[in-house]
């Protein structure tokens, strides 16, 4: 795990050093510039290391103690899905907006999605993403030198999803032979969110400025990083979509979906103190200290359609996003903007997978 973490972070902060030697940064200070915005950015305190390998100790260390420590949350496919439709409508600069201290439901938490979420990178690398782990930290930044209220994520890969490269395989037979096995949620990478609510929500040419300039270092990134690109890997069979991430953001636009979701009441938090409806399926009891996330209203399902011929029953294999709106709302009470969603979140069977294309087929028996 160390290994991995590692290589992950030496090429996080190469590129982003890359990328400054070829800006108007100040000389000699590329660097420590890299370091506050790949580090700082995560809670790290300077003086800045000499090189990845004290962020490869540090980093696992913060994962342990989501882990150890959150609040733990799960979230219904139905909730899921309302907040992969939320997530696909924002822009970077949208996420500007968060303060912390109002949209974030718990100041530390690890958030369990109902199926992994693939995503492709923009050197072409799949992850499978079983989970999301927050903190709250405070970010290092430098030129100038300032501190923000701030929020580490941290990703989770499932060692055991979808995505099972020849060498992924490999590393999880060598680490169980060795009697290390690895955990079933593996830590992936980390993230830094400003949360400071930096821009008011009716800030468009602000928001906009700022997601001009997000797309433009990504893609100066994504030239730095050229050289490990690899073409698309086979994962196999799997039905709930592939999200393409090449400005590395899906993770903010996600949990800032999640949060703002709660916050707005589309969804409901409820301990899960009695069994769940229908037949168990392990015999685990309910714990008291996991949190249920689900949609506050569901939306009902496709009902059958007669035909002059007689009844005919329409089936449908997929759930799907409808399409929604964001507003800026006003908040008397709080004399401020806010951005919320609008509109209806999701259709389709609960149990069927999620398919976030632009179709849904149905087949009818």
């Amino acid at each position: 795990m160390r290994a991995l973490v590692s290589s992950n972070v030496n090429n996080v902060l190469s590129d982003m050093y890359q990328v400054l030697l070829n800006s108007d940064a100040p000389e000699g200070s590329e660097w420590d510039v890299a370091c506050s915005l790949v580090l700082g950015k995560l809670g790290m305190r300077p003086p800045w290391p000499s090189g990845p390998d004290s962020a490869a100790d540090w980093q696992p260390a913060q994962d342990l103690e989501v882990l150890r420590s959150a609040e733990l949350m799960v979230i219904s496919p139905s909730a899921h899905a309302s907040v992969m439709a939320a997530a696909a409508t924002l822009e970077p600069g949208d996420m500007s907006t968060l303060s912390r201290d109002r949209d974030v439901v718990t100041p530390s938490g690890l958030l369990v999605l109902p199926e992994p979420v693939v995503c492709m990178n923009r050197t072409g690398s799949l992850s499978d993403t079983a989970a999301y782990g927050w903190q709250f930290v405070t970010q290092h930044q430098v030129l100038p030198t300032a501190q923000y209220d701030g929020v580490r994520l941290s990703t989770f890969m499932d060692r055991d999803g979808p995505v099972q490269p020849d060498e992924w395989r490999a590393a999880v037979a060598h680490a169980r032979t060795s009697g290390h096995p690895m955990p079933r949620l593996v830590p992936d990478g980390m993230y830094g969110m400003r949360g400071d609510n930096a821009l008011d929500a009716t800030s468009d040419g602000s928001t906009q400025w700022l997601t001009e300039q997000h797309k433009q270092l990504q893609a100066a990134l994504t030239q730095a990083s050229a050289w490990r690109a690899e073409p698309p890997a086979d994962i196999g069979e799997w039905a709930g979509g592939r999200v393409d991430d090449p400005n590395d953001d899906f993770a903010f636009r996600y949990m800032f979906a999640f949060w703002r979701l709660v916050a707005q009441g589309v969804t409901t938090a409820q301990l899960l103190i009695s069994p769940p409806t229908g037949p168990r399926t392990t015999d685990v009891p309910p714990d008291p200290d996991v949190r249920v996330v689900r949609l506050s209203q569901q939306m009902p399902v496709q009902r059958s359609k007669e035909t002059a011929e007689g009844k005919q029953v329409r089936t449908y294999h997929h759930r799907w996003p409808v399409r929604m709106h964001k507003v800026r709302q006003w908040y008397p009470s709080a004399q401020e903007h806010r951005l919320i969603w609008r509109g209806p979140y999701i259709k389709g069977p609960a149990e069927a997978p999620l398919m976030l294309g632009e179709k849904v087929y149905a087949a009818d028996r």
